[in-house]
């Protein structure tokens, strides 16, 4: 294996930190973990990236990528800055492989500059992105970027079929590349008394931690609505939301109506440092996402998050969160539409804390098995060098139930 400044890989993607949320979160860790400036990021210029990027190990360069509604199609500018500047970065550049953050408009930019330069292109596919765009024109793009490129790192078995049965990819292009969480950061048994007591959580009452953008797909709404059917079952419980997003206005009303808005709690963004010992002080997670006119969930890192510190989870039944929650070993998955479902797995995981404390005690050994981070970076690499394609892609993760 090549040493590390050996290597260097060029990346491209509309999502990077600062920007919030889970992919970008994992494509930051990505490409800290594969190299330092060997590694060119091309990426979006948004706010706190000049202060981010100073103490950044590699090389990120920041585009100005806004759609403009009056163009067809809306996103050309998008298309146009990341072919100019990525095609500045690999005519000054030795680079092995270009990596797309996704099949459109990152990944039809990578190939067409990789084809150029001879170089294997690589595409991580998320799963969400590839339901929710009709048939229509973008839905063919993205077919033919997906069909052509030398690896798709798939996030899931959902996306994986998805790419197959969906959209007609050669099974042999596509990756087994499960995210990773950092299992030293989120590790049970930190402090978390003091985060209970912020919220009024007196002695014997349970929380339920959910992590995530507030878009209705999450399925908070109905954790909201399963509430009084828990106080029912006589179980006195809270809810604690971590994020931001579109829902905001709609669950606070949502609390209010349903008359749960003194056990609701809606915290936005939390101290960086806070977020792993706001898994140490729930009882459970719970995500009980659905699929909404196929925007749905390709895996959800926060299971693994929640996974790690010991706590067992709650997930719908749609996407890809089967290769993230072992159901009825890690954690339950159940009807995301249903109250009712959604209620009752709440109640089993809260009122049997010995099954509990299994599920989440298993959830933890199969992070440590299956989701550390050099078993990803030695795939990614290894996928990378292989070069272009040339049949079955010689690594996948082990299949994790």
């Amino acid at each position: 294996m090549p040493a590390e400044s050996d290597t260097p890989f060029l990346m491209l993607t509309e999502l990077f930190l600062p920007t919030k949320g889970g992919t970008a979160v994992s494509f930051d860790d990505d490409f800290r973990r594969l190299g330092g400036k060997e590694m060119h990021i091309v990426t979006a210029d948004v706010p706190g990236a000049r202060e981010f990027d100073v103490t950044h190990p590699n090389s990120v360069h920041r585009l100005r990528l806004e759609r403009v509604p009056w163009l067809k199609p809306e996103s050309l500018v998008m298309y146009a800055r990341f072919f100019f500047k990525s095609l500045a970065l690999l005519a000054t550049n030795r680079f092995k492989a270009v990596f797309a953050g996704r099949a459109l408009p990152e990944g039809l930019v990578a190939w067409a500059l990789a084809r150029l330069f001879g170089l294997p292109v690589l595409v991580y596919a998320h799963g969400e992105e590839l339901t929710g765009w009709g048939r229509g024109a973008k839905f063919k793009v993205m077919c033919f970027v997906l069909r052509r490129a030398d690896a798709l790192l798939s996030n899931s078995d959902f996306t994986r079929d998805t790419l197959v049965n969906l959209l007609g990819v050669e099974p042999g292009r596509i990756a087994l590349t499960y995210p990773t969480v950092d299992e030293n950061r989120f590790r049970p048994g930190l402090p978390a008394d003091d985060l209970r007591a912020a919220i009024g959580l007196a002695p014997g009452q349970r929380l339920i931690l959910s992590v995530g953008r507030l878009n209705p797909r999450k399925g908070f709404d109905n954790i909201i609505r399963s509430l009084p059917l828990l106080k029912a079952r006589g179980i006195d419980a809270h809810h604690v939301v971590i994020g931001i997003g579109d829902d905001l206005s709609r669950l606070h009303e949502l609390a209010s109506e349903t008359g749960v808005g003194d056990r609701v709690h809606l915290l936005g963004h939390v101290p960086y440092e806070d977020l792993p010992r706001w898994y140490c002080a729930c009882d459970v997670f719970a995500m009980p996402n659905r699929d909404i006119d196929g925007d749905t969930e390709g895996f959800g890192l926060v299971f693994l998050e929640a996974a790690s510190a010991c706590k067992p989870a709650l997930a719908g039944r749609a996407g890809g969160t089967g290769s993230a929650v072992a159901d009825g070993i890690t954690g339950l998955r159940v009807d995301g539409e249903s109250v009712e479902d959604i209620a009752a797995g709440l109640a089993r995981l809260l009122a049997d804390a010995e099954e509990a404390e299994r599920m989440g005690s298993q959830g933890r050994q199969r992070v440590l098995e299956y989701f550390t981070h050099q078993r990803r970076i030695d795939q990614l690499r290894g996928l990378a060098l292989r070069g272009r394609y040339r049949g079955a892609v010689a690594a996948q993760a082990p299949t994790a139930s």
